[in-house]
């Protein structure tokens, strides 16, 4: 890590009363966990210190982390390394049990001191994961958190206007939740006697999406692997 980001990670810390975790990140990035309960708090205090001024709030993102760290393709020749892997081990960022299924990650951004942070907070609740709105905070917050609620089923305490912002007026479910189905719950048609579009249950089959792995080749040849 570079010493402009060892510095404004101190700074970040001093200034947040040690409300903050540090998480893994990606070189250059600087990243935290944050509770539920200090998220205003601490993103007020984001905003406002002149040490930090991080004014513009870049993107809210839901996370759902229903089956997290399992592998994804269940075949006999799927590994977990090269180019038929199910999936990256220690793919950060790293979860435990204990916080819950459900999170937002907040990207954000100081003009003043051109400097990035980004911030984790897990929603309390289970079907129906809460954390505070930040709209009081940063303006822009209103969108984002909206299409959260859209894809993920987010609800956003003290948010003035939590409509679906993505999908139709009659949909049902949230399409970005791991056990939703990939076919969805209806579909939409035309019927020719009633002169209207109408809604039907699903009428496609479902199906595991799982890839087939056919590669007979030397990539995995161990004598071709370099030392």
């Amino acid at each position: 890590m570079t010493d402009r980001l060892e510095t404004l990670a101190a700074t970040v810390e001093s200034r947040t009363g040690g409300k903050l975790a540090r998480l893994p990140a990606l070189a250059g990035e600087l990243a935290y966990r944050v509770a539920p309960e200090h998220l205003l708090e601490v993103c007020a205090a984001l905003r406002d210190d002149p040490a930090l001024r991080f004014e513009q709030l870049m993107d809210v993102a839901g996370v759902d982390y229903l089956s997290y760290g399992r592998d994804e393709w269940q075949t006999e020749s799927a590994t977990r390394t090269g180019f038929s892997r199910g999936r990256v081990p220690g793919l950060i960022p790293q979860h435990s049990e204990e916080h819950g299924r459900f999170a937002t990650v907040y990207q954000l951004l100081s003009i003043t001191h051109r400097h990035r942070l980004r911030l984790r907070c897990y929603c309390a609740g289970g079907e129906a994961p809460t954390v505070d709105s930040l709209i009081g905070i940063w303006s822009s917050a209103n969108w984002f958190e909206r299409e959260a609620f859209d894809l993920f089923g987010i609800l956003f305490r003290g948010h003035p206007d939590l409509r679906r912002l993505l999908t139709d007026y009659g949909f049902i479910g949230h399409p970005f939740r791991k056990d939703f189905p990939l076919s969805g719950n209806v579909e939409v048609r035309y019927d020719e006697a009633k002169k209207r579009v109408i809604y039907q249950p699903v009428t496609i089959e479902p199906r595991q999406l799982v890839p087939r792995v056919i590669r007979e080749d030397q990539r995995y040849n161990p004598a071709l692997r370099s030392k």
